[in-house]
C-alpha cells in the first residue's frame, strides 16, 4: 500500500462515499459556541457530523460512513481511530479509483492482495468492513499503538507514518460520533450506483452494499464471498445488503415478500425490495435504486447487476419497505 500523500488532487473520486453525500452532505445548520459557529452536516439517518479543520464535505462524509460501518459491526472506539487514521495516510479520506499498483480506495486496498474486487473495494461500507475485518483478526491489537494497529493491517512500506494522523483521528472520530439533528428528507434516487441517493441510511448502506456486489456470479443459494460463497442468488443479495444495514431480513424472496411492509404503487423509494411472481409464489426480488432501476442477481450464467424493474409483460408482484 504505502503513502498515497503524494497523489494528484483533483484525480476522480467515486461517488459511492456519498453515503453523506448527494443532498445529504450539504450544510444544514450552524450551531454557535464560543467565539464562532461550528459548521454540521446531516447524515441520512439524522446523525450531525462535525467540521475538523482543513477536512472537507466529502471527507467528513467517508469519515463518518467508516465510523458507522465500526459501530455496526461492534468495534470499540479506538478501532474507530485506527480506521480513520489508516485512511487518512492512504487516501486522505478520499475513495480514490487510482493508487500504487492495483491499490484503490479509502484504504487503498489491493484486489491482487485478496482485498475484494475494484467495485467492492470502491465502496466505502465494503472497504471500512474489510479493514475492521482484518484489524479484529489481529491478535491484541487493542493493546497495540494507533500506528502499530494500522500497520497490521495495511503492511506499508512507511510502517511509521499512521502515528501523524492520530490527534486528527481522534477529533474526526469525535466529530461524527457525537449529537443528532433532522433526518434529511426522502429522494426518488438516481438509478445510478456512482450518485446514490436513499431516504434513510439503512437504505443508503443495503443500496452501497448491493452496488458494490456487481459483477459476482449469480450462485443458487448464494451468500457471497464473505460467507464463503462466489457470489449470490437474488433473496441472498438483498438479505446481505439489508444485513449490512443492522436489518434482517428472512432468506427467500417468497419470505422476504410476506415479511412486508407493502409499499403502496407509485410510491416506490431506493432502498425498497421489488418482487416477482404472484403472492402464493415469489419467484425473485431485487433492490430499487430509484429512476425505474434496481440491483439484483438475475439468472443462472447472468452476474450482480443493474436492471430495469418493470419490463413489458413481467409478472411484478409488489415491493416492501424493510427500512420503514
Amino acid at each position: 500500500m504505502g503513502s498515497k500523500l503524494g497523489a494528484a488532487v483533483g484525480a476522480v473520486v467515486l461517488a459511492i462515499p456519498l453515503l453523506i453525500g448527494a443532498g445529504v452532505a450539504g450544510i444544514v445548520s450552524s450551531l454557535s459556541g464560543g467565539n464562532g459557529a461550528s459548521s454540521l452536516i446531516c447524515t441520512p439517518d439524522g446523525a450531525m457530523t462535525g467540521t475538523v479543520t482543513g477536512l472537507t464535505a466529502e471527507q467528513m462524509g467517508n469519515a463518518a460512513t467508516i465510523v458507522a460501518v465500526g459501530r455496526q459491526m461492534a468495534i470499540p472506539e479506538p478501532g474507530w481511530v485506527v480506521a480513520i487514521a489508516a485512511a487518512m495516510q492512504e487516501s486522505k479520506l478520499r475513495n480514490l479509483l487510482y493508487g500504487d499498483r492495483d491499490s484503490l480506495g479509502l484504504f487503498q486496498q489491493r484486489p491482487s492482495m485478496g482485498w475484494g474486487t475494484p467495485q467492492q473495494i470502491t465502496t466505502p461500507t465494503y472497504a471500512a468492513a474489510k479493514f475492521f475485518e482484518r484489524l479484529t483478526a489481529t491478535p491484541n491489537w487493542q493493546s497495540m499503538s494507533v500506528n502499530d494497529a494500522a500497520q497490521t493491517v495495511q503492511g506499508s512500506g512507511f510502517p511509521n507514518a499512521y502515528a501523524q494522523h492520530e490527534d486528527k483521528a481522534r477529533a474526526v472520530v469525535a466529530a461524527v460520533s457525537g449529537v443528532r439533528c433532522q433526518p434529511a428528507p426522502a429522494t426518488a434516487g438516481t438509478g445510478d450506483c456512482n450518485d446514490i441517493q436513499a431516504p434513510n441510511a439503512a437504505a443508503m448502506t443495503a443500496i452501497n452494499y448491493a452496488c458494490g456486489q456487481r459483477g459476482l456470479p449469480y450462485v443458487w443459494g448464494g451468500n457471497g464471498p464473505l460467507n464463503g460463497d462466489s457470489g449470490f442468488d437474488c433473496s441472498g443479495l438483498t438479505k446481505a445488503a439489508y444485513h449490512a444495514a443492522g436489518i434482517s431480513l428472512p432468506r427467500t424472496a417468497h419470505t422476504q415478500y410476506h415479511a412486508g411492509p407493502r409499499v403502496p404503487d407509485g410510491q416506490l423509494l431506493p432502498g425498497d425490495l421489488v418482487f416477482y411472481g404472484t403472492p402464493s409464489k415469489i419467484r425473485h426480488v431485487g433492490l430499487y435504486i430509484g429512476a425505474g432501476k434496481m440491483v439484483n442477481a438475475p439468472d443462472f450464467g447472468q452476474v450482480v447487476r443493474i436492471d430495469d424493474y418493470r419490463r413489458p409483460g413481467d409478472d411484478y408482484a409488489g415491493a416492501t419497505r424493510p427500512a420503514q
